[in-house]
């Protein structure tokens, strides 16, 4: 191996210097991460930005609602801070979410000079796949598992939301249309009082799973690169990766046979994706050692092989055979 392409960068400074420039990065990034928190409650439109990603957040539950006839969706909120608490906790989440190509470009800067220069061509790409294959998961779980799992909890009932129980033609002395609880002579009437944080764990739930099962193949490939696991690896204990997605599945989803289908087929297909990509890294890395000439193929185990044994015997035997 060249040691001039291969030379760890220059880095004799002593301990204190390595916990300031440490210190450095974590202040950069804490400022970007509140600049980012800050951008979610600028107004926009007359609300922050952090209500308008709520109601963008909250589009399948208001979808299934109106599905199951319900004219006007409404959530609630039963403390005073509880819708301030949850626009906070959406600007944390997408402020970091925003924040993160600065707070990589930190992480990178701090641990890049302790790298060899082919392990920093070879850690980069896993460093920009990695937020992409989360978007995708994210993605994948807003559009598609969500309204699947809403429409399987709120389905149960045959009254959509309490809101379309209210409605009524009567009018006030006012004239304004009011809204009154219908009488009823018997039995309870059971109605969905949606609660804002409570829809939002749902959804942010859904989001940070599948986000982080599409950091599988990212995972296993840095993982193959590095030598820790290998394709016949990964190949030979397929079944009881299996019986862990099931698992997973069974713990992510709600009981819902069709969103446990659909997680299970697609972390199972991330799985194989992972393994073709495991193979390619290591035809790769042969490759390389084959053109450096550091390459050397396994010698056949003739030792302990008993056909070997078998072999040497006969040829032993006819040997005798000839002296006699």
């Amino acid at each position: 191996m060249n040691n001039a392409q291969d030379e760890i960068e220059d880095s004799s400074a002593p301990l204190i210097e390595h916990l300031a420039e440490l210190r450095t990065r974590l202040i950069r990034s804490v400022v970007a991460l509140l600049i980012g928190i800050c951008i979610c409650f600028i107004p926009l439109g007359g609300d922050f930005i952090a209500e308008h990603i709520l109601r963008f957040l909250l589009v399948p539950i208001e979808t299934t609602l109106r599905a199951l006839g319900d004219p006007s969706p409404t959530l609630q909120y039963t403390s005073p801070q509880e819708y301030l608490f949850v626009l906070f906790r959406i600007g944390l989440v997408f402020g970091f979410a925003m924040a993160f190509p600065v707070i990589a470009h930190q992480m990178w800067r701090f641990v890049a000079p302790g790298l060899y220069r082919s392990e920093k061509s070879a850690f980069l790409p896993f460093l920009v796949a990695s937020p992409v294959m989360f978007l995708l998961g994210a993605s994948f779980a807003h559009f598609v598992v969500t309204p699947l799992a809403m429409a399987f909890f709120l389905g149960f009932t045959d009254a959509p939301s309490v809101f379309a129980n209210l409605m009524s033609g009567t009018v006030d002395p006012d004239g304004i249309a009011a809204a009154v609880v219908p009488e009823t002579s018997e039995g309870l009437k059971i109605t969905f009082f949606g609660k804002v944080n409570e829809s939002l764990q749902t959804s942010l739930v859904f989001i940070m799973a599948f986000g982080l099962c599409f950091q599988l193949p990212v995972l296993l490939t840095l993982m193959g690169k590095a030598g820790l696991v290998s394709a016949d690896g990964l190949g030979s204990v397929r079944k009881y990766a299996m019986v862990g997605i099931l698992v997973l599945a069974a713990l992510v989803t709600p009981p819902d046979v069709v969103t446990q289908v659909i997680l299970f087929t697609v972390v199972y297909g991330l799985y194989e994706i992972s393994i073709i990509l495991v193979r390619r890294v290591e035809k790769k890395r042969e490759a390389d050692l084959k053109e450096q000439g550091l390459w050397f193929e396994e010698e056949p185990d003739t030792e302990n092989d008993p056909l070997m044994d078998e072999f040497h015997e006969e040829e032993f035997d006819e040997g005798e055979g000839r002296q006699k």
